[in-house]
């Protein structure tokens, strides 16, 4: 009997060993999170505190998470991403599909103690709560778990290290719960530069430092473009961010929009090849990094913005503000603003097709719905995104809202009130139905899910059960469909270490800064002044800042104080605080700053409110106004005129005029050479004949500039933007059409036009001048 003993001992291990030899994954542990190696596979990451095992298929490994003890499509990564989306969208319940459709408020890490970003931990302010920079808030862990919130809107971090613990903490977190759905953190543009910050190769650590959208369109290169956004998604993924709410590629036709320097300049053409060349950069993994069709751990997600164009604001207002809520057409122009979303961010040249996401903007569109003839904002309006965006332009990606769109008016002039344009007498739950009844799926700035289930059951009685489940699980697929291919159900779990040695490394912080440099326009060289020597004496005077609001509507003190890095500033010169021992003056500028077009003392003493934007530092009457306003109309005011006819305005930063002026009165006829940092258009003829030379930035390190002025590289950049001869042209340019000012005439005779930059050897006229410049069709 011995012998059958023996080989039913040995039938019975033969399965084991099989399943041994078949294993074709291993594993290795990093604290609480475990990296699975799945040889011929994905790669997995996971938290031994969430709850998650490991399922072992066809000796491959893969993550149960939903804990079912079961394969479902959805964890099957061999699958293609829509069949496992749309087999968790049939999974969720309308709670989980409504808290997918939010979009976190804004969240610094760690919470800040107070402002309209507050948050605690374990009720106590950070400071004193003892918890670590990387733990969740209070108000996280409360947003996640109950109202199943999984894109989170992520601002400042203390650090790489940092950021990526608490992208493990928040992603542990998530793994535990229901389905296990991955978090999708997402940033708004965050490698601007510090322009007192010095640069050496060695100097990173934050985040590379590259110019702002101006300064890259004012490369004309969108070979430049593309880099940035392939480094830039490395460091984003390694600071654990999926999601870009970016690029902004609404061309700048009205010169005096606050968010001129966001956008890629006023010209279509330039615009769509910049998106098209920022978003490949952005979506696009390769080698061992992509998983497929492009996408992979590399890849970040790109929301472009803002359809279907936001540049038209009515007397350059802009729509953050109820005073800026319409955007008007009177050249009949709104097909061009089209151009840079349908003919570059949705005709990618990469293998991932077109942007990920869209976001349309806070504007009133006004009278462009030829259809439903709506006077709501691009979020609300099914004809622009429902009839344009998805069937006519046959895109089929995730539309967010901007933030706040479906809050209550609280007030005209606060950039945090609701911005509900046109839509004010609706309940919040309406809205939010209104507009995924346009075709929107996802809401910017809600972190709570009641408005979105109620939305749900408005729905129910209008159209049933069946027609609402269908269209929420619509959305479901698309806003899944981009966690899927980025890798995040797979391993979203970052190992800090590495995330130090990516985030500011040596190479990035390079190619950032020869971006830079490529970015500053030359506008005036009288007698070849620049390059200037080295070592000769300057004067740099200092700037005031008066006392004033930010954005947010928080107060800032005045100062007075170098605009520019005086340490960096003496390697390459002497420095002199009395003008008589200079050689040169080195005066450095910001462009005019009149405000957003409204004042509110002026309402509050019996006026409107409405004034003029001013592109020039002193005062300015507008005499040459429209009379009567294109659009109008707010619960707030009792009046539909919005007319700044008369009225005048005066630049905050007018010492910055004086800083000019005083300057070559003091030098006596010795050089002065201007540096602009230029966020809008501006008129020159106030101050350019008191430069020998002028320079424009677009957002650099001040050591940028004086590379540039010493010669250490050629200025080789463009005017992506038309610079006015006056505020008369201002007023007689149309909101909605680029390239209708009459320019600015320099003294040697040069004119300020888009595409205009000058090198050493003079006008630059080049390949970029030939494709970009010869092609625009004027007015």
């Amino acid at each position: 009997m011995a012998k059958p003993i023996k080989l039913i001992t040995l039938l019975a291990l033969l399965p084991a060993t099989a399943a041994i030899a078949q294993n074709k994954w291993t594993e290795r542990k990093a604290g609480d999170i475990a990296f699975v190696t799945n040889t011929g596979g994905q790669n997995l990451g996971y938290s031994s505190t969430s709850g998650v095992k490991i399922l072992t298929v066809d000796g491959f490994a893969f993550k149960d998470l939903n804990k079912n003890g079961k394969l479902d499509k959805y964890e099957d990564w061999r699958l293609p991403v829509d069949e496992r989306a749309k087999d968790l969208a049939s999974k969720m319940s309308v709670e989980q599909i409504a808290g997918l459709m939010l979009y976190s408020r804004h969240q610094p890490i760690p919470a800040a103690a107070g402002g309209p970003f507050a948050g605690t931990y374990n009720n106590k302010v950070f400071a004193e709560s003892g918890a670590k920079a990387s733990d969740l808030s209070d108000q996280q862990k409360q947003f996640l778990a109950k109202d199943n919130v999984r894109h989170v809107l992520v601002t400042s971090v203390q650090s790489p290290e940092i950021a990526a613990q608490w992208n493990n903490n928040a992603q542990a977190f998530v793994e535990g719960l229901g389905l296990g759905i991955p978090n999708n953190n997402s940033s708004d543009p965050r490698h601007g530069t510090v322009a007192t910050a010095e640069y050496n190769a060695g100097a990173g650590g934050a985040i590379s430092m590259w110019p702002g959208s101006l300064g890259l369109a004012a490369t004309f290169d969108p070979e430049v473009v593309k880099n940035f956004g392939h480094i830039a998604a490395q460091e984003y993924r390694a600071l654990g961010i999926s999601t870009a709410l970016s690029p902004q590629v609404d061309i700048a036709t009205d010169p005096r929009w606050a968010r001129v320097s966001g956008t890629f300049g006023e010209d279509p053409q330039l615009a769509a090849d910049m998106a098209r060349a920022y978003i490949d950069g952005f979506q696009t993994s390769a080698a061992e990094k992509e998983i497929k069709n492009g996408w992979g751990y590399n890849s970040v997600n790109a929301m472009v913005k803002h359809w279907p164009g936001g540049g038209a604001g009515e007397g350059g207002r802009d729509a953050h503000y109820a005073y800026g809520k319409y955007a008007v057409y009177p050249g009949s122009n709104f097909k061009q603003h089209l151009i840079p979303f349908t003919e570059g961010a949705f005709k990618l040249n990469g293998k991932t097709g077109m942007a990920a996401a869209v976001m349309p903007y806070y504007t009133i569109s006004y009278n462009q719905d030829v259809k439903n003839h709506e006077n709501v904002a691009n979020n609300y309006n099914a004809y622009i995104i429902n009839d344009l965006l998805r069937k006519k332009y046959k895109y089929d990606g995730v539309v967010c809202t901007d933030w706040l769109v479906t809050g209550d008016e609280t007030t005209v002039d606060s950039f945090l009130s609701g911005k509900s344009w046109g839509v004010e007498g609706l309940s919040i739950a309406q809205r939010h139905y209104k507009v995924l009844m346009a075709g929107v799926d996802q809401f910017g700035g809600n972190n709570e899910v009641a408005p979105v289930t109620e939305a749900y059951q408005i729905g129910v009685k209008e159209h049933g059960e069946a027609f609402m489940r269908t269209r929420f699980e619509q959305s479901a697929v698309r806003l899944l469909r981009n966690i899927f291919r980025t890798g995040l159900f797979e391993n979203p779990y970052l190992e800090p270490e590495v995330s130090k040695q990516t985030v500011g490394k040596p190479e990035f912080m390079d190619a950032g800064y020869q971006a830079q440099l490529k970015s500053i326009v030359m506008l005036k060289n009288k007698a070849n002044i620049l390059p200037l020597q080295s070592g000769k004496t300057v004067y740099v005077p200092k700037k005031f800042t008066p006392a004033g609001r930010n954005f947010l509507g928080m107060e800032t003190p005045e100062k007075l104080e170098y605009p520019v890095n005086m340490e960096t500033v003496k390697k390459y010169f002497k420095v002199t605080d009395n003008p008589d021992e200079a050689d040169y003056a080195l005066v450095f500028i910001a462009s005019p700053n009149s405000g957003g077009g409204y004042n509110s003392v002026d309402a509050k003493n019996g006026g409107t409110g409405y004034v003029p934007v001013n592109l020039q530092y002193g005062s300015y009457t507008a005499t040459d106004a429209r009379a009567t306003s294109i659009a109008g109309g707010d619960p707030l005011e009792k009046f539909t005129n919005r007319t700044y006819k008369g009225k005048s305005s005066t630049a905050i930063n007018i010492t910055d005029l004086a800083m000019v002026t005083d300057t070559y009165a003091k030098m006596k006829g010795k050089p002065v050479i201007v540096s602009v940092n230029m966020s809008n258009p501006m008129v020159f003829s106030e101050f350019e004949k008191d430069a020998n030379a002028i320079i424009v930035d677009f957002g650099v390190q001040g050591q940028a500039s004086l590379d540039i002025m010493t010669g250490k590289a050629e200025p080789s950049a463009l005017l992506p933007l038309q610079m006015p001869i006056d505020m008369k042209t201002v007023e007689a340019q149309f909101e909605d059409v680029p390239h209708d000012m009459k320019c600015y005439v320099d003294e040697q005779g040069n004119k300020y036009d888009f595409g205009f930059g000058l090198s050493w050897k003079g006008v630059i006229k080049d390949a970029r001048v030939d494709k970009y410049v010869k092609s625009v069709v004027k007015p």
